[in-house]
């Protein structure tokens, strides 16, 4: 009798990237801004870092300790969710606070959704969001060299000429790792290269973006005002929520076409909350933005899904 062979079912696609390993690349990839956040803000900057990549772990390792779960901190994702809340927060954070922000992260949007791959938003902009509500002071104190000081987006929105070359390089006031563009557009070409995202949704959101701030800047009777556009996407975190954060696998759409969708929506909401008129969440925008567009993700698939092979063909 000729021997039975087990047949498992489909899909039968293998691929050598592993969770572990996709998260391996993305934290070498925010290395250079990380490394820049702690040579512009000091040790606070280094201490805050650990504090919630730390803070993140243990939540993650607790939770499914007395839960009975499986323990995965190995597949680094906490490290990486406890890093990208580190860098969106401003060094002068008291660390209590950072701890608030990474249970929440990890337990309130990650664990209790099912774990990695079940979250239905970016657990890292979930909880500055959730830390912005909770403790907006300490959350809008920004410093730079020991002196408190406004965000370039602040002191742009205020009518004041801003550095776009210093906005650049990254040696300015905001969060440990928005500032820098140069660091950021490293570790975006980096993720390219190993293709860990897909250049769909940060071409998309920032393109759109910079449309309708030239749009914006013509009917303002600016003109082309380049100066203006180079300080609007280097200031307010738009790199890193676009090539960090938007490019996030669970929370963003699989489908060719509703990537291209996704980015657009990102880009006209980013621009819509961080509007002139808008005075509130001038320098907010890219986080609310990103959230609100992994709420849409569900219906961006359903009406950009490709259609079953043969489906719709003449008879």
């Amino acid at each position: 009798m000729a021997e039975l062979k087990k047949i498992s079912s489909s899909p039968h696609v293998r691929h050598e990237d592993s969770t572990a390993g996709i998260m391996l690349d993305v934290l070498i990839a925010l290395l250079p801004t990380t490394i820049m956040g702690i040579y512009n803000f000091g040790i606070s900057a280094f201490v805050l870092i650990l504090v919630c990549i730390a803070a993140c772990v243990c939540s993650e390792l607790a939770f499914q300790y007395f839960t009975k779960r499986k323990i995965t901190i190995g597949d680094f994702s906490a490290v990486v969710t406890g890093l990208l809340l580190a860098l969106n927060l401003p060094a002068s954070l008291p660390w209590w606070m950072a701890v608030l922000g990474s249970i929440f992260a990890i337990i309130i949007v990650k664990q209790l959704f099912g774990g990695i791959g079940q979250n239905f938003m970016n657990p890292a902009l979930a909880a500055r969001c959730f830390l912005l509500l909770s403790f907006a002071k300490a959350m809008t104190n920004f410093t730079y060299d020991a002196v408190t000081t406004a965000t370039p987006l602040a002191l742009l929105k205020a009518g004041e000429q801003v550095d776009v070359l210093r906005m650049f390089m990254g040696s300015t006031a905001g969060t440990i790792g928005e500032t820098s563009t140069a660091a950021l557009l490293i570790g975006g070409a980096y993720l390219l290269f190993k293709r860990v995202i897909d250049i769909r949704i940060p071409l998309s959101y920032i393109g759109s973006f910079a449309i309708c701030i030239l749009i914006y800047a013509l009917a303002a009777g600016r003109g082309l005002d380049w100066s203006y556009l180079g300080a609007q996407l280097c200031g307010g975190g738009l790199m890193l929520g676009a090539i960090f954060m938007a490019t996030d696998y669970v929370t963003s759409p699989i489908t060719p076409k509703g990537r291209w969708v996704y980015g657009v929506i990102l880009g006209v909401l980013t621009f819509v909350l961080r509007s002139p008129w808008n005075s509130t969440l001038a320098a907010e925008g890219v986080s609310y933005s990103i959230l609100c567009g992994n709420l849409l993700v569900p219906v961006i698939e359903r009406f950009t899904a490709p259609k079953a092979f043969g489906k719709g063909a003449k008879a």
